[in-house]
């Protein structure tokens, strides 16, 4: 028998068996957690780039979070909502979904959020005090493993403008989701790190985990 045809075999013997197939990046990247640092495994996005859901996203949810290192504190509630852009893909409804997170967590302290009419990788978000705060999507990945699980990997940068000099921070956050009969359940991994430039190297300085479920809602359900 040819060594070819043997190393052929071989290959397909290990496949058959089961063996663990090849790890994706964003795979990689949640094994790595908690000892993450930059560069991470995501591109630049283009100015017309966005996450793409797959359809099962589609629709209004509620949306409960834990966080899993700190389990006694009361879960968060929300809602997110997944929306056809005009190319027809499933993206999230980004002002409605920050505004709706962001509620929750400052109540009326945030007054509105903007998208950037020109890309949907940029959005300003108006507080009381006049204070500003701009996020802009600087890296992104995506990865659907199969039918019923995707991950999504976004790194932001973020300006608070108040009184006084700006303040800058960049969050990575990787969510890995599954479908749960008709709910969506997903685990969530966040870092922040310094400013860019500020550091030759770039570990993530503090890192939260979150679990989340989302349930479907009519359309016709309240909203923020």
């Amino acid at each position: 028998m040819g060594r070819g045809l043997l190393a052929l075999l071989i290959g397909l013997t290990i496949l058959m068996s089961g063996a663990p197939a090849w790890a994706s990046p964003l795979s990689e990247r949640v094994d790595q957690w908690p000892a993450w640092s930059l560069p991470g495994p995501l591109k630049r996005p283009s100015t017309k780039g966005d996450l793409i859901y797959p359809d099962w996203f589609e629709g209004l949810w509620e949306v409960n979070s834990i966080d899993v290192d700190a389990p006694e504190d009361a879960p968060l509630t929300h809602q997110a909502r997944f929306v056809r852009d005009r190319r027809g893909r499933l993206v999230s409804d980004r002002s409605f979904n920050a505004l709706a997170i962001g509620k929750a967590l400052l109540g009326d302290q945030l007054l509105r959020v903007e998208d950037d009419p020109e890309t949907a990788n940029r959005q300003i978000a108006k507080l009381k005090g006049d204070q500003r705060l701009e996020t802009t999507v600087t890296g992104r990945r995506q990865e659907k493993l199969d039918a019923a699980t995707f991950l999504a990997d976004e790194l932001v940068l973020q300006i608070m403008h108040a009184p006084g000099p700006p303040r800058l921070s960049r969050i990575e956050t990787l969510s890995r989701y599954s479908r749960c009969g008709d709910d969506i359940c997903a685990d969530q991994w966040q870092g922040r790190y310094a400013p860019p430039g500020e550091t030759l190297r770039n570990p993530a300085l503090d890192h939260h985990h979150f679990r989340l479920r989302f349930k479907p809602l009519p359309e016709s359900a309240p909203s923020v």
